[in-house]
């Protein structure tokens, strides 16, 4: 065996979790359980992508994890691909019994990154009961009307419950959630992003829009709900065009990181510093918190989120000693 392949090993078997308990915080609090777009990082038949063999560089599928210690609940927002170990990580970070594993999902779309977790949730895995799942009119009808989601409502394994655009859904007392239409694809529902609302702290996930420009026509600017909330998870799907050899990226539906410094470059540095690039493609040179790309997004004064990091949402409550954030 060589002495690189031993040293891999020797990290695999040495890596310490990525998420540590968070039994002091008192309060509401989000956990990053994901940042990658909908085919992870590395993605499938990229057979040659070192992170297959270095797992500290691999990310799971973006998604966010909210936990309340005081009622012991806690709920994922999306449901990814990588279900099974955000499952396990969420727990981890909640410090909260075994049972209920969810209190609950609130799905975004349907594409195949933020709704096909749900499966985890059927019987020939986990045999859930009656989980609450949160979706828009057509996200719902999507799940109803074709299979295999549907036996997951027959069976009882999901319960799902409407969501409104604008209309927030209170999960305890200082905690809800809104949905946000946004402009992307929706070849089989609406397209939603989130505000969650503790007791004094928010934070905004929009993981998927095809551009600013787009929801600026809808009448809401993003630097206005970025305004609004204390973090800001957002789009940063591709850094520029050019990242994916041969092909031109202009039509591609997400704004790219670099127009989007470029778009936020005029707001006050307290601004720009809520904002976290999310839902990144394995192509994304950003994934790599030492490229040349994360340096510019730094200097631009904001930042990549990092899996494993946590965020109270109660105001006074502090910061989770001890997290290890991937990256």
């Amino acid at each position: 065996m060589s002495l690189g392949r031993l040293t891999q090993l020797l990290a695999l078997i040495l890596l310490p979790p990525p998420v540590a308990a968070a039994a002091s915080l008192d309060g509401a609090s989000l956990i990053v359980l994901g940042i990658a777009q909908d085919g992870g990082a590395p993605q499938a038949g990229r057979f040659g992508d070192a992170r297959w063999d270095d797992a500290a560089k691999a990310r799971h599928v973006a998604c966010l994890g909210l936990f309340e210690p005081r009622s012991g609940r806690r709920w994922m927002i999306d449901a990814t691909p990588d279900f099974r170990r955000q499952l396990l990580d969420l727990r981890r970070a909640s410090g909260g019994a075994d049972r209920p594993a969810l209190d609950g999902v609130f799905l975004t779309h349907a594409h195949i990154g933020h709704y096909t977790g749900l499966m985890f949730l059927g019987h020939e895995s986990m045999g859930a009961k009656a989980v609450p799942v949160w979706a828009m009119p057509k996200m719902t009808e999507f799940l109803h009307r074709n299979g295999p989601w549907d036996q997951l409502v027959r069976y009882g394994n999901i319960e799902l419950r409407p969501l409104a655009a604008d209309v927030a859904v209170e999960l305890t007392e200082g905690l809800s959630v809104t949905p946000i239409s946004v402009p992307h694809r929706q070849e089989y529902s609406e397209v939603v992003g989130f505000r969650i609302q503790g007791r004094g702290r928010a934070a905004l996930f929009i993981p998927d829009i095809d551009s600013w420009e787009q929801l600026d026509a809808q009448g809401v600017r993003i630097e206005d709900l970025i305004a609004s909330v204390n973090l800001a998870y957002i789009d940063g799907t591709f850094f520029a065009n050019g990242e994916i050899p041969g092909r031109d990226m202009t039509g591609f539906p997400h704004p790219f990181i670099r127009h989007s410094l470029l778009r936020f470059a005029s707001l006050p540095a307290a601004e720009r510093a809520k904002i976290r690039f999310i839902h990144l493609n394995h192509t994304n040179p950003a994934l790599d918190p030492t490229s040349a790309a994360s340096r510019e997004i730094v200097a631009a004064g904001m930042k990549v989120a990092r899996e494993g990091e946590i965020e109270p949402l109660d105001a006074g409550s502090p910061r989770t000693p001890g997290a290890r954030p991937k990256g």
